[in-house]
């Protein structure tokens, strides 16, 4: 029970890293960011670029997803505009799952001493430092907290049996991504899980790819809460974040195995080899969508029965 307790204790530290991360980042780059979105969204590639900066900025698709989901509301955005910033989401947040697959445990410490001595100044680029130097110290730790509990907990044998189901069953291990991801509201908190199992030996790449692929699925409970009461168009944001998702697992769960032959031979470490999964599916899905970015919102609006079709 105690290392199940601990288990949950590192998840909280690793969503609280990327929180704290997060607010740093977003206090550097002020609500200049939001302007910026209204000026660059005019064509498919150019909101696709914006998604991914944002993404990048904020360290979360689903922050984004709703940021996007609140333009269209405020009648600020339309949701032909939203479509690429979806399709840049996906890509943005796979960059904080490369970063995180490095070992800089070593950096730990001093990441956590600048970060608390930069909170003693008043400015507020320094203190936005500051957050962001200790959030990044907190997911290093969770990750390396991650790989020291996995041998432990293979010890239980609820979750040896757990496991066995996961390794066995590619419907089991697609819902846990799922579960967790809706659970603790972060993709990237619950792959990089995966990704400390995955690189202990708890289970393979192929398993970590499936709740990775769950894991798209589950970021998208985020968007589809914010949609409530924000509209019919703003709503259609939320649906074709998660249509996105769903089609990109539809099609790839046959070629699983390749996706993970591909990553595979790009890395020898299985964290990295998983990062790079994560990389590849979306950066397909995307980019696959994204000359048909406009027949993909209306194939929305059909879904939804939406009497309208883009000109």
């Amino acid at each position: 029970m105690l290392y199940i307790i601990l288990f949950f204790l590192l998840a909280a530290c690793f969503l609280a890293g990327m929180t704290w991360m997060r607010i740093g980042l977003f206090n550097l780059s002020g609500s200049a960011l939001q302007r910026w979105v209204q000026h660059v969204t005019n064509t498919p590639l150019k909101s696709m670029c914006a998604g991914i900066v944002m993404t990048l900025i904020l360290q979360s698709s689903s922050a984004v997803t709703v940021i996007a989901v609140g333009l269209v509301s405020a009648g600020i955005l339309t949701f032909p505009q939203t479509i690429g910033i979806i399709l840049g989401t996906n890509i943005g947040t796979t960059v904080t799952l490369e970063i995180i697959s490095f070992d800089l445990s070593g950096l730990i410490i001093p990441l956590f001493l600048i970060g608390v001595l930069c909170l003693f100044f008043q400015h507020t680029r320094v203190r936005s430092c500051g957050f962001i130097l200790i959030g990044i110290g907190m997911i290093f730790s969770s990750m390396k907290g991650f790989s020291w509990l996995s041998s432990p907990l293979t010890n239980i044998s609820f979750v040896q049996q757990l496991i066995q189901q996961l390794e066995i069953n590619m419907l089991y291990a697609f819902a846990a991504g799922v579960i967790l991801t809706a659970v603790i509201q972060s993709g990237t908190v619950a792959t990089g899980i995966a990704m400390s199992f995955v690189g202990a030996g708890i289970f393979g790449l192929e398993t970590g790819i499936l709740i990775m692929m769950g894991s798209n699925i589950g970021t998208c409970s985020t968007a589809l809460l914010a949609g409530i009461g924000a509209g019919k168009e703003a709503r259609l944001t939320a649906y074709a974040h998660l249509w996105l998702n769903i089609l990109g697992v539809t099609f790839f769960l046959p070629f699983i195995h390749h996706l993970a032959d591909w990553s595979a031979a790009l890395s020898e470490n299985p964290e990295t080899q998983l990062a790079h999964a994560s990389v590849l599916f979306n950066m397909i899905c995307s980019m696959a969508v994204l000359p048909f970015a406009n027949h993909f919102g209306q194939f929305i609006m059909w879904m939804h029965q939406k009497k309208s079709v883009f000109r």
